[in-house]
């Protein structure tokens, strides 16, 4: 098993368990740092695939992974929009509404 590969998708798929307990908590300062570290990883890991290839048994635990990954995403994405909304609004010079 080409374990290199797959500590990259688990330190990513770790970043974005982070990143939601983060964004569950509200600590936005803390999901932008997380969502930093994520990217430097997917840069470290594009990098390394290129030189390596997984096998079936590493590709099917890859697809797994990933698939947490994009249920984290969501669910950040979900709790991400009223804080946008505010965002935007103090962006644009209107009062906080209150959710």
């Amino acid at each position: 098993m080409n374990s290199a590969l797959l500590n990259y998708y688990e330190a990513i798929e770790r970043a974005s368990a982070d990143m939601l307990s983060a964004a569950r908590n509200g600590d936005w300062d803390q999901v932008v740092k997380l969502e930093g570290a994520c990217a430097v990883l997917i840069s470290q890991l594009k990098h390394a695939a290129s030189a390596q290839n997984l096998g079936t048994e590493e590709s099917q635990l890859k697809s797994r992974i990933m698939q947490r990954i994009l249920i984290n995403d969501a669910e950040i994405r979900q709790l991400a929009e009223p804080w946008l909304e505010d965002l935007d609004g103090l962006l644009a010079g209107k009062p906080k509404s209150i959710h």
